[in-house]
């Protein structure tokens, strides 16, 4: 998802329990995944947070500078909708068929296994381009020098990422784990740098925008945290009854949205004091740069870098468990299925990086946005088995499927360019 908006800047076995709802078995090994390392999983899925603070967010938020914060707080809002959809279909579903699992227990097998085909693709796709946009795109802002290794690195980082899912899930969690602590501590900085150093227009929380510059701003920064998702994908492994599982699901993914929206609000509004830096390649390596230093400045790149790196690896474990919660293959083959995959397509992504990788964007994106769209439409269907209130369900669904909608349309508008 990222990699895209990258461009645009410039059925399971389940089991019944007592709650009412259904869970499924562990795929992984047999303790049971904790709060604090779900929780790392849905830090690094949102983004990650530092990639949306310091690229993603201010390059988007640059065609409504002057209300740049009201931009980011509008976003934050309209992808509540999906959010609490996802949390409203956790309440009663906890397995490592994720959405899978969610749209199965609203509208059956059949329509559970054309969403899960359609992620499934669209997610295959992201974790074997993505590394091309970390190399050629990302790095080369961050270290020019990087160029006379983008070779070696193309082929590197795959087998790095593979490595670490291979090498079992708790050193994949802890890797994890790592990297969100890291990346929102260093996010968290640089809004206190941005904050610190430029005073924040009244106007950026009002719309002194353009109206129609406003709305794709909010629009296309709603769209980044699509990727929250990945996270309902470890509810098979997070042990205990449905309704533990379920607390710890929602506190987690919440709680990683809550503080990513604060440090990109807070990174983000005070550039409508500077707008000229969010037209920089990195505007959170210009920021660093000038109010600290160059140190600062390329540990920001870098994590940035490193950031998207982090969202790969949450999507290979979330396709690996989607895969066999689907197919009832073992886990451990799945896992190194999917890495050889990932290494295979490497040497082949030399051959043209650019061209793979916009051959490979629309259909990704197209079907991210499709297999999201039957989730959502089909809440209303879940509620109603449960006995909840529908006119909240249709308006959750409305406006998950209107975000939907504009994700599709966006996807067509700017690779049709």
């Amino acid at each position: 998802m990222t990699a895209f908006l990258s461009r645009m800047r410039g059925s399971g076995t389940h089991q019944t329990r007592p709650e009412g709802g259904v869970s499924a078995p562990p795929l992984g090994p047999a303790r049971p995944v904790g709060q604090w390392g779900f929780t790392g999983v849905a830090v690094t899925s949102l983004g990650g947070p530092l990639a949306l603070a310091a690229l993603y967010a201010p390059s988007i938020a640059a065609g409504a500078s002057s209300s740049a914060g009201l931009a980011m707080v509008a976003a934050a809002v309209a992808f509540g909708f999906p959010l609490a959809i996802w949390l409203g279909y956790a309440r009663h579903v906890s397995s490592s068929g994720g959405l899978y699992s969610f749209t199965e227990a609203a509208a059956g097998r059949r329509v559970a296994l054309v969403q899960a085909g359609l992620w499934a693709l669209s997610y295959l796709l992201y974790v074997v381009y993505t590394t091309a946009q970390i190399v050629y795109d990302t790095l080369p802002a961050v270290l020019p020098g990087e160029q006379r290794y983008q070779t070696p690195l193309e082929i590197v980082i795959p087998v790095v990422l593979a490595g670490v899912m291979i090498a079992g899930r708790r050193t994949a969690l802890l890797v994890i784990g790592l990297l969100a602590a890291g990346q929102l501590a260093l996010a968290a900085a640089l809004a206190g740098t941005t904050v610190a150093n430029l005073t924040t227009p009244s106007g950026s929380f009002v719309g002194s925008a353009p109206a129609g510059s406003l709305a794709i701003a909010s629009g296309q920064t709603a769209l980044l945290y699509i990727c929250g998702s990945l996270p309902f994908f470890m509810g098979g492994e997070l042990g205990g009854n449905l309704r533990q599982a379920s607390r710890t699901s929602r506190r987690g993914v919440l709680g990683a949205y809550l503080a990513t929206v604060v440090v990109i609000i807070a990174a983000v509004a005070p550039l409508a004091a500077d707008p000229a830096l969010m037209h920089a390649p990195i505007p959170g390596m210009a920021v660093a740069q000038r109010f600290v230093g160059h140190g600062f400045a390329v540990a920001v790149g870098i994590g940035v870098a490193v950031s998207v790196a982090g969202v790969i690896l949450v999507e290979y474990l979330a396709l690996s468990r989607l895969t066999a919660a689907v197919t009832s293959w073992p886990l451990r083959r799945v896992v190194i299925g999917i890495g050889a995959v990932m290494v295979a397509a490497a040497p082949v992504l030399l051959i043209n990086p650019d061209r793979i990788y916009d051959a490979l964007l629309t259909p990704s994106l197209f079907a991210l946005w499709l297999s999201q769209l039957v989730t959502f439409a089909v809440y209303p269907r879940f509620v109603a088995r449960h006995g909840g209130r529908m006119v909240p369900a249709w308006v959750l669904t409305a406006g998950a499927a209107a975000l939907a909608v504009y994700g599709l349309w966006t996807t067509i508008q700017t690779t049709s360019i």
